[in-house]
């Protein structure tokens, strides 16, 4: 089987965009002669091709539709509503295949077609019902998750350990006390992104001291999920990079297949894990997931649910950024999640659905700020909306050491012992964080060599690549963490999502290619300060009697 691809199949100009109407727009590829809807509101641009799913006719416009949001099949009047990419006559039919509509900075649009849209459907499998054990699934912390497959544990990104995005994250949760020794024990794992409450490398260099050679699955990113994994001294000697859209078979039971984020594709991954013809779907924390077009019925759907993953609008201040700009707009975001969250779960009837990936908390003082302001969804909440919209949907909110019995929910989903919570005495949240161990880690930086010249600015841009942009940009960072992120190369997540910045943005504008750059783009070697330090001494031999340089970075 070949692996999924993703495909541009039209691109537009940027005088082209701004010349799209609002509604339905017809355009065709001058190249192949094919022909694309574009749909645009003001919640920005769906797309799809000019083919309808009943018997692949052409759409032309409704003149029934006043609206102008439907168009009308040629060959059986079948008609297809745009703005939602539902047939509506006949209603109930068919949900219309989307493509990724992708902006660029300088207002240029492509539309992507990931082929095959729906590669799970290759090789169907019947399912074969489960004995009661067969199949359990553990919460252990955030996005981990354990599965007891037959004979086989199957690990979900394991964060047990230290912080994430340097300072900033650190576990809500309190890990059962064994989470590591089932870290160890494992079979497999799947790390679905390189994100740090994913890829947690104080988690892994204990996993890498104790059995560095359990296999470890992850998508083939263009940014490589381990690209810091040689800095960072970790030695983990079996990790496979496996294709997108493709049956990778563990044994006779049990496959699974790792799908990439549509609007994230350089980065975000979720899974399909199938045993006996059962299927688990995680969507992890992707944006949206294969594109929109994902399995239906599936036993087991998990998703992240809690929203607050951003420095936007946290770190930004001054003009409209007060703290009742900032409430607000938090709390229309969070509404939104949840809306969109509950009517994907309803789409995809799942037999069961279980909100994670969001169990995160700003513990450490110096963050209260964040903490107080960054509000974030409740799993209890997206819980009852999905109770409410699709009541038939069995709903799961984990505690730490939670086990579903996949086989005994799926049986009887009304069955309480289909669920075994941990204790009344288990200690669910964390009250205490090796705060101080991580932050002087941190901190040493600040008194690095390289700091107390000034040309590490410029030296550490040029390493850095970003060109042919007329931008500056001022941001006030904590000095320990960003001399880290710069003395070891890491992205600026690590900042931004962090929170670890202060943000004066004029005029106000996001630039996404700035961004994008710093987030991803980076070079995935760190820069060679011996280098600069060798450069410096035949440059300036006093230099370290001249100050310490800048505390905080321009360019």
């Amino acid at each position: 089987m070949t692996s999924q691809r993703a495909k541009v199949v039209l691109s537009l100009g940027a005088e082209t965009v701004c010349s799209l109407k609002e509604g339905v727009n017809f355009k065709k590829n001058p190249q192949d002669g094919k022909c694309y809807i574009i749909f645009k509101s003001d919640n920005g641009f769906r797309a799809c091709k000019n083919q309808c799913k009943h018997q692949g006719g052409l759409f032309i416009k409704d003149i029934e539709d006043l609206g102008g949001m439907t168009v009308k099949c040629t060959k059986h009047n079948w008609k297809l509503n745009v703005s939602t990419m539902k047939y509506v006559n006949p209603p109930d039919s068919f949900l219309q295949d989307e493509l990724e509509v992708e902006l660029s900075e300088d207002g240029s649009l492509q539309l992507i077609e990931l082929s095959p849209i729906d590669p799970w459907l290759a090789d169907p499998r019947e399912a074969v019902q489960l004995q009661d054990g067969e199949v359990k699934v553990t919460y252990l912390t955030h996005a981990c998750m354990e599965l007891k497959l037959g004979q086989r544990r199957f690990m979900f990104d394991p964060w047990l350990k230290g912080p994430a995005f340097a300072r900033g994250w650190w576990l809500l949760h309190e890990p059962p006390a064994d989470s590591l020794d089932r870290l160890c024990a494992a079979d497999l794992i799947y790390i679905s992104h390189m994100h740090s409450d994913h890829l947690s490398y104080p988690t892994l260099k204990v996993l890498s001291e104790r059995k560095p050679d359990i296999p470890i699955y992850v998508g083939d990113t263009s940014r490589p999920v381990f690209w810091y994994m040689e800095q960072s001294q970790v030695k983990l000697t079996n990790i496979h990079v496996v294709p997108f859209g493709v049956w990778n078979n563990i044994d006779a039971d049990l496959r699974f297949m790792i799908l990439m984020d549509g609007v994230h594709p350089e980065m975000d991954t979720c899974i399909i894990v199938e045993y006996k013809g059962h299927t688990i779907l995680n969507t992890v924390d992707c944006t949206r997931p294969n594109g929109g077009r994902l399995p239906q019925n599936v036993d087991l759907m998990m998703s992240d649910f809690a929203g607050g993953a951003s420095g936007f609008p946290m770190t930004f201040c001054g003009g409209k950024y007060s703290d009742s700009w900032k409430a607000e707009f938090i709390k229309n975001e969070r509404k939104k999640l949840l809306n969109y969250k509950a009517l994907l779960v309803k789409s995809l009837q799942p037999a069961i659905y279980c909100p994670f990936a969001g169990f995160f908390v700003e513990a450490h003082p110096s963050d209260r700020y964040i903490r107080e302001t960054n509000v974030k969804n409740s799993p209890e909440d997206l819980n009852a909306l999905i109770n409410k919209f699709a009541p038939d949907i069995k709903t799961w909110t984990p505690k730490p050491g939670a086990v579903l019995d996949l086989g005994l929910a799926l049986r009887d989903p009304t069955n309480s012992g289909a669920i075994t919570n941990p204790s009344d005495s288990t200690k669910i949240y964390k009250d205490s964080w090796d705060l101080d161990l991580y932050v002087d880690e941190l901190n040493r930086a600040i008194n690095c060599e390289i700091f107390k010249h000034q040309s590490w600015t410029q030296f550490y841009y040029t390493w850095a690549g970003f060109q042919n942009y007329n931008l500056v940009v001022r941001i006030k960072n904590r000095i320990g963490v960003m001399r880290y992120v710069v003395q070891q190369g890491l992205l600026w997540d690590d900042l931004y999502i962090g929170f670890q910045n202060r943000i004066r943005r004029d005029p106000d504008v996001y630039h996404h290619k700035f961004w994008n750059h710093f987030q991803t783009q980076l070079p995935v070697r760190r820069p060679d300060w011996d280098q600069f330090l060798q450069e410096i001494s035949l440059q300036e031999p006093d230099t370290a009697a001249r100050g310490q340089g800048a505390n905080c970075v321009t360019s």
